[in-house]
């Protein structure tokens, strides 16, 4: 009697301490899985806070190098050069062009040559001999005293050519003696000269220093000095805007990437602790 009481006993406790055992078992195993879980989200979180925050630190830094630097600075040094140039080129071609008034083109006929008894001054240097040419103009039939250009005009109003300011009088002779010689195998030819009736109605040039296409000239050298520095630096800043747009174009595809990740992790984290709960 004694032994089939008892054997029924210990079959039924046996398999109760088993389920028991198991739970808690299970229990503890979703307790780990949770927070394991939730420790892999915050890792998750903070490497996709902290590599955004990275980006974003770097893509508002502006993107410069030495090189870019030095470019700018060549730039605008070459625009500062180029203004400059500008007052430089204004002051001694576009000005006498402006106020040059010598347009209207004559007929001048060669009538005498004389070296003249006086000499002039050369600049507070020295006296040198005045060579003197009268022509006369077709049109008006009058008389004018030739010069070469307009400078000579207001350095020696009676002079058609000065020699260069030298201290020996034999040479000074000798040079304006032959361009004397040369003048008077071309008298009674006629040649095309210059005039101002209005400021200098008693003298002609043969040719003129300051032209318009002179002075389109001497302002080409500074309005292409201009033009490229300013290119220079217009070319530099188009780089770096382009180099920080992709930086930020690069930080939002990886933020995208990062969060698609997380979002995927979390997903496939939800099913299996979804699936988890269903076995349990």
């Amino acid at each position: 009697m004694f032994l089939n009481t008892a054997s029924p006993r210990r079959s039924f406790t046996i398999p109760i301490n088993i389920n028991l055992q198991g739970a808690r078992r299970r229990q503890t195993r979703h307790r780990e899985l949770l927070h394991t879980s939730t420790a892999q989200e915050q890792d998750w979180s903070r490497e996709v806070d902290g590599r955004g925050g990275q980006q974003r630190a770097r893509t508002q830094v502006p993107v410069s190098s030495v090189g870019e630097d030095r470019a700018i600075l060549l730039g605008f040094a070459m625009m500062a050069f180029s203004v400059l140039m500008f007052f430089v080129v204004g002051i001694t071609m576009v000005k006498p062009y402006v106020n040059s008034k010598w347009e209207d083109e004559a007929s001048c006929v060669l009538l005498q040559a004389d070296i003249l008894d006086e000499w002039v001054d050369c600049r507070g240097v020295s006296m040198v001999p005045c060579l003197r040419v009268t022509v006369n103009l077709t049109d008006s039939n009058q008389r004018a005293f030739l010069h070469f250009d307009e400078e000579s005009v207001v350095l020696a109003p009676e002079c058609f050519y000065i020699p260069k300011c030298r201290m020996d009088r034999t040479e000074l002779q000798d040079e304006v003696l032959k361009v004397k010689n040369s003048l008077d195998t071309q008298l009674r030819s006629a040649s095309s000269c210059f005039t101002d009736r209005t400021r200098h109605p008693r003298d002609v040039i043969l040719s003129r220093k300051y032209t318009f296409k002179k002075a389109l000239f001497a302002l080409l050298w500074p309005c292409l000095m201009l033009g490229g520095g300013a290119l220079l630096v217009g070319l530099v800043k188009l780089t770096q805007c382009l180099a920080h747009l992709s930086s930020e174009m690069c930080s939002e595809t990886a933020a995208g990437r990062l969060t698609s990740r997380y979002t995927q992790g979390k997903l496939y984290r939800l099913l299996r602790r979804s699936s988890m709960q269903s076995a349990s």
